[in-house]
C-alpha cells in the first residue's frame, strides 16, 4: 500500500472510532509498526490526527457510534484485484431475470461492475451498490429500508417488519468478517441481525470472500457452515481451508486474480 492510500485509510479508522492502536493500523495497511509510527507524525504534523501514546485519534472525534470493524473506504483499498476476481466469478452465476439479494460490502460492490450489462432484479442494503447500478444500468433495483451508517454504506433496520421479509431471491451474494469451521462470522449484533433476515430469502447461499478471510476470526457467528451453498475466493486459499468447505459439501469457486474462475468441487 503506498503512503497516500495508508493515509488516506489511517484517516478514516481514527474517524471511525476514538483511538486506533499502531498495531490495529499495521494490520489494516500491512506495513510495520515504524512505517505507521512515521505516517503518525506525518498527519499528526499536518493537523489531520492527534499523536498519542500508542497510537492515533482524531482531531474531532465522532460523535456517532458506527458499526464494529473497519469502514467501507478502508476496506474498499484492501486486496481490490482479488475482490474484483471474485465478483466477476459471482456475477457469471446469475441469469437475466433472476431476483437476487447483494448484501453490503467491499467485495460485494464489485459485482455493480460486470452487472452494468445485465437486467436482474437486485435487492439490497448496500447505499453505493444501489446508487451504482440505477447509475449504470437497467437491473432493477430494489432498497431494505432502515438507518444509514455512514462509516460501512449500510442500511439496517432493527424492525422485523420491514420490506425485506417481501423479497425472494434466487440466490443471496455476501461477504463476511472471517469464515471457519463453525461457520461466517461477523463483526457486529446489529450485522448479525440484518444479514439473518436477508439469508431467510433466499434459496442459495453465496459467499464472497478473500483467501484471508479464511484466518480471520470475530466472537459472532452468523451461519452455520451447513447454510452456505457456494464460497468464492482468490487462489491464495489454503488445502485446509479448501478441505473444510469439501467436508461441508460446498462447492468451492476459485477467482485468480486476471483469470478466469475455476469451479471446484460440487
Amino acid at each position: 500500500m503506498h503512503e497516500t492510500e495508508r493515509h488516506t485509510a489511517i484517516l478514516s479508522a481514527v474517524q471511525d472510532r476514538p483511538f486506533v492502536s499502531v498495531a490495529d493500523l499495521c494490520g489494516l495497511t500491512g506495513v510495520s509498526e515504524a512505517t505507521i509510527r512515521r505516517d503518525i507524525s506525518t498527519l499528526h504534523m499536518q493537523k489531520k490526527l492527534r499523536r498519542v501514546r500508542g497510537g492515533a485519534e482524531a482531531i474531532a472525534p465522532p460523535q456517532f457510534v458506527g458499526l464494529a470493524g473497519r469502514t467501507f473506504a478502508v476496506n474498499e483499498t484492501i486486496r481490490r484485484a482479488e475482490k474484483q476476481a471474485i465478483a466477476r466469478a459471482a456475477a457469471e452465476l446469475c441469469e437475466d431475470g433472476e431476483p437476487i439479494i447483494i448484501n453490503g460490502g467491499t467485495t460485494t460492490f464489485q459485482m455493480v461492475h460486470p452487472l452494468a450489462s445485465r437486467r436482474l432484479q437486485v435487492f439490497t442494503n448496500s447505499f453505493p451498490i444501489a446508487e451504482h447500478l440505477l447509475k449504470h444500468s437497467k437491473n432493477t433495483v430494489m432498497l431494505s429500508g432502515g438507518a444509514i451508517y455512514r462509516e460501512q454504506n449500510i442500511i439496517l433496520s432493527p424492525f422485523e417488519n420491514d420490506v425485506t421479509r417481501n423479497f425472494y431471491a434466487r440466490r443471496m451474494f455476501m461477504g463476511a468478517q472471517g469464515l471457519g469451521p463453525l461457520g461466517l462470522m461477523e463483526a457486529d449484533p446489529l450485522l448479525i441481525q440484518a444479514e439473518e433476515k436477508l439469508i431467510g430469502q433466499a434459496d442459495e447461499l453465496v459467499v464472497l470472500v478473500d483467501s484471508t478471510k479464511f484466518t480471520a476470526r470475530s466472537s459472532l457467528v452468523l451461519c452455520p457452515l451447513t447454510r452456505i451453498d457456494v464460497v468464492i475466493t482468490d487462489d491464495g486459499i489454503s488445502d485446509r481451508a479448501a478441505a473444510m468447505l469439501e467436508a461441508a459439501d460446498i462447492r468451492l469457486i476459485v477467482a485468480p486474480k486476471g483469470a478466469a474462475a475455476r469451479t471446484g468441487s460440487d
